[in-house]
């Protein structure tokens, strides 16, 4: 969570060239033919996270959580806190924090038990109906800088020396900036045996979790960041080598996962992504979208709100560039008086037709979803939670909602192969007498927390309104 925002950059940004994604060449079947139905598990089509039927999956929910970030490696959560993010909020996923440090906390030395409690959690999350994309999360470097912040690399990934040496600056972010984090970075993406040894850890997670059917795909590394790098050159040079790398492993071991990948923390200062079209199957571009001002306790002005709009609208733009689909990771701030910030969070993803997971789904802290006694933060969540379409029979193209109203609707263009209702989730709260849907003839069936639509009528555009009782 939290970008690195002060540290200046050199250099301009980097122009992209947007291109429509697909599901494979269709080129020899002519202009007028359809595109294949995209199904069988999990999986990358059109543009978008597509589930076995071939419906659009909007990924829409929390982080879990920031206290993952140190030992134990786990924060309060039981089953009942997975299902109170389903039945409480309407989310249906979660971006979940491991670490490398615990995986592997001795050079060549897994903890399995520490697996076996995060797969009991992955037991949680399919009991609660809640998919989940494992986060190999990181902060300045690693666990060696933890007095400035530091999570994420186990200690000896990287020489005493650096560690020793280390004096933290004033804020936490600052210390990407300084030589010895700098130093370790650099180590990581230089050193093949070091870095060998975390996509060696990537493959053993995924050989531990295959079976969990919650997991549906892994974040390869959390804001990765470029040491003394050139900027513009990290991606393609060292970062997107790595994420093949990471991507063979896991899939050696969950060739059914979805490769999430993020662009270098860059991205977070305003640089537009340099990676271009991985040679692979399955992947979502996996930005994050923060505001600054929120971000550091200053709140969110409305003349602010449209140029977090346009960033979003950049994110969509870069995904179609790199043919993959768009999922914003993390969004977030101070939880009180960022009413209006969480309302522009939402409503760009909802323009392009995205998810995006809040930061974060902690007790008591700046950015938590909870207070100290447990209890939600309930202007925070009442800007969050809100109707979103979950699974779609076709390609949502956006969706709008008045809060004023608690009128609903959502723009797709319906795929009349596909049988299985588009799913549109209706949080209680906000509509306990019901609500009424008009879906131009189709079936709806209202019930406790969703709407399913099914017929579709064939039209190359729909509307779908839903209004409370």
């Amino acid at each position: 969570m939290r970008r690195l925002r002060q540290i200046a950059l050199a250099g301009g940004l980097v122009s992209l060239a947007a291109t429509a994604p697909g599901c494979g060449d269709n080129a020899a079947a002519g202009p007028d033919a359809a595109p294949p139905l995209c199904t069988g598990g999990y999986h990358v089509c059109g543009g978008f996270v597509r589930d076995a039927d071939g419906r659009a999956l909007i990924l829409r929910g929390a982080n879990l959580a920031g206290a993952h970030k140190r030992p134990p490696y786990f924060g309060f959560h039981q089953p009942a806190d997975f299902a109170r993010m389903r039945d409480e909020w309407n989310f249906d996923a979660v971006r979940f924090l491991i670490s490398w440090a615990a995986v592997e906390p001795s050079d060549g030395v897994f903890d399995d038990s520490y697996l076996d409690a995060v797969a009991m959690r992955m037991q949680w999350a399919e009991d609660a109906g809640l998919l989940v994309v494992l986060d190999m999360h990181q902060d300045v470097y690693g666990e060696g800088f933890t007095s400035g912040g530091g999570n994420g690399a186990p200690g000896w990934s990287c020489d005493q020396s650096h560690y020793d040496a280390f004096e933290p600056a004033s804020s936490w972010f600052l210390n990407y900036a300084n030589d010895e984090v700098i130093a370790c970075y650099d180590h990581l993406w230089t050193n093949d045996a070091t870095r060998g040894k975390l996509v060696a850890a990537w493959g053993h997670v995924a050989a531990r979790l295959a079976a969990e059917p919650a997991v549906i795909g892994f974040d390869a590394l959390n804001e990765p960041f470029w040491g003394s790098y050139s900027v513009q050159d990290f991606e393609p040079d060292l970062l997107q080598p790595f994420y093949d790398e990471v991507v063979a492993a896991v899939r050696a071991n969950a060739p059914g996962w979805v490769a999430f990948l993020e662009p270098a923390s860059s991205r977070n200062l305003g640089v537009l992504t340099n990676l271009h079209t991985f040679n692979l199957p399955d992947v979502v571009y996996a930005p994050h979208a923060y505001d600054t001002g929120a971000e550091q306790g200053m709140g969110f002005s409305a003349d602010r709100r449209q140029g977090y709009l346009d960033n979003v609208r950049l994110l969509a733009g870069e995904a179609r560039g790199i043919d993959a689909a768009l999922w914003i990771g993390e969004y977030g701030g101070y939880g009180d008086g960022i009413e209006e910030y969480m309302d522009a969070a939402y409503d760009g993803a909802a323009a392009v037709a995205a998810g995006n997971m809040l930061w974060s789904y902690d007790k008591g802290g700046s950015y938590s979803i909870l207070r100290a006694d447990g209890s939600e933060n309930a202007a925070l969540m009442a800007s969050v939670v809100r109707p979103y379409p979950t699974r779609v029979a076709g390609d949502p193209v956006s969706w709008v909602y008045d809060d004023a109203s608690g009128a609903f609707s959502l723009t797709l263009q319906p795929d009349p192969r596909i049988t299985a209702p588009t799913v549109i989730a209706l949080p209680p709260r906000l509509y306990p007498g019901g609500a009424d849907v008009d879906c131009g003839g189709c079936s709806a069936e209202v019930t406790t927390g969703e709407v399913l639509l099914a017929d579709l009528p064939a039209t190359d555009q729909l509307t779908v309104t839903v209004t409370p009782r």
